[in-house]
């Protein structure tokens, strides 16, 4: 999300393609005219040399994603949260450094979005609150605080006095939404030449549930809610109010919390951040491996760092509960990691669902081991370690840890070796907000350039080991008074 308001809004802001044609058009556009130049590229390489035939891929693997990224940006709604999902795919054949560069503008696709003139919003506003502004608000500013793909956020004040963000769904969005959720099939051929392991079919039916959960505000609130009264006292985490009475379908209503941006935080002495840092990832990664519940969308924008030294987690749009197996799993692989053990983090993967079985027999369990350690060991395996910019860079891939944070760069043979193991392995749909939830924290630590054992803190988590910080004796002393 934008963190400051727009003065200007930009002439092409309010442009929504809501029609079924219309978008259907964007989609199936790209589909046909990529999968010509794909063919094109196919029979042109059987007249080239090795070398220059896996070059033209590589370049119409690239040609293609910056297509995606090109018209999924232009839509807003579904076809931006797609982008955004697809940028966890390990795409097939690039170099890394090429890999890096297209995963970010994928992952960026929800950043810097234009937000919608205010006219456009009041109809909307006035049919969701069963009348003018005036009978909620005592004041609201027109003005966006922030925009994002499927809303934007203004700042109000309740008739109680309340300082409030109004999170208002774009008009026409959930139309538009529901054409790109039937037409995310048509794009199962392009994501399958990005990653041939990838059960995509499953991988776009997880996406639909998610995505269409995103749409209902009143969901999201129950979400919110539920978040916040698990974490209500907690002696460093904050979860600001939601009002449900005040939302709707398309209109989310929530406490309004000062506090610094991530920016501003980037900015700080090591100290800050290295605490800042240590709390995101104890909340997200508790959440999930104590309470069971996947929060999808761990983005920079959406925490503050409150002047109490609490840092404050907003939106929660994206979430899934977790089954009980699937948590017991992620334990597995990360404890055959920390271990080393081959041969345990091989049955792993397959009761995971990342090895079918029937492609198990073509990975060697100690390459799996060295691919493994190379994309979890940042939280498996216990030992300090400071994260630098560089591991901010790119985005999340491979099959178990969906972050590449903190591995070796491997030399252009173990790349190929890599490529031909990688395409036994998918990605279980349950698993999707996992990778994503992983992956999105390490890019943040590393934009943090933060510090910790991070191992041993998530071994409190995975493995129920003692409290390795002082933030973790404090959690633990909280957690029997809530």
């Amino acid at each position: 999300m934008s963190a400051e308001p727009d003065e200007d809004v930009q002439p092409e802001a309010g442009r929504l393609p809501t029609g079924r044609v219309a978008r259907t058009a964007r989609v199936g556009g790209l589909v046909a005219g990529q999968g010509l130049r794909w063919a094109g590229m196919r029979t042109a390489n059987r007249m080239r040399t090795p070398e220059r035939a896996a070059e033209a891929q590589n370049d119409r693997t690239a040609a293609l994603v910056n297509q995606l990224v090109e018209q999924l940006g232009q839509m807003r709604g579904a076809a931006m949260k797609v982008g955004q999902m697809i940028s966890m795919v390990e795409f097939d054949g690039l170099p890394e450094e090429q890999q890096d560069e297209l995963q970010r503008r994928l992952a960026a696709l929800r950043d810097d979005v234009p937000p919608v003139a205010f006219a456009d919003l009041e109809k909307l506003l006035r049919k969701e609150l069963g009348g003018p502004l005036s009978r909620v608000f005592s004041d609201f500013d027109e003005r966006a605080f922030a925009a994002a793909s499927i809303g934007q956020v203004h700042r109000a004040t309740t008739l109680d006095g309340d300082d409030v963000v109004v999170k208002v769904q774009y008009p026409g969005v959930a139309e538009a939404v529901e054409t790109d959720l039937r037409n995310a099939t048509l794009l199962l051929p392009l994501v399958k030449r990005l990653a041939p392991g990838l059960d995509a079919k499953a991988l776009s039916g997880e996406m639909r549930e998610r995505i269409g959960e995103e749409l209902d505000y009143e969901l999201e609130a129950q979400n919110h809610r539920r978040i916040e009264r698990l974490l209500r006292g907690h002696p460093f985490v904050r979860v600001p109010h939601v009002h449900t009475e005040l939302s709707t379908r398309r209109v989310l209503v929530s406490e309004y919390v000062e506090g610094e941006r991530f920016e501003a935080v980037r900015r700080a002495g090591e100290p800050v951040r290295d605490r800042y840092a240590e709390i995101v990832f104890r909340f997200f990664f508790g959440l999930l491996y104590r309470e069971r519940i996947a929060l999808g969308d761990p983005h920079p924008g959406n925490y503050l760092l409150c002047a109490d030294g609490r840092v404050c987690f907003l939106d929660f749009g994206l979430l899934r509960d977790v089954d009980a197996n699937r948590v017991d799993d992620e334990r597995a692989i990360a404890r055959a990691v920390r271990d080393k053990d081959a041969a345990a983090l091989k049955t792993a993967l397959r009761t995971g669902g990342y090895l079918p079985r029937d492609r198990a027999d073509a990975v060697d369990a100690d390459f799996a081991l060295r691919l493994m350690r190379m994309a979890i060991k940042w939280y498996a395996v216990p030992g300090e370690r400071r994260f630098t910019p560089d591991d901010a860079r790119g985005g999340p891939g491979g099959p178990g840890g969906a972050d590449g944070r903190g591995r070796e760069r491997p030399d252009a043979e173990q790349r190929a070796a890599i490529r031909t193991q990688m395409n036994q392995f998918t990605l279980p749909p349950d698993a999707l907000l996992i990778r994503r939830m992983h992956g999105i924290v390490a890019v943040v630590l590393g934009q943090l350039r933060a510090g910790a054992d991070w191992g041993a803190i998530a071994a409190e988590y995975l493995h129920g080991a003692p409290p390795a910080t002082p933030l973790g004796e404090a959690e633990v002393a909280w957690r029997p008074r809530r």
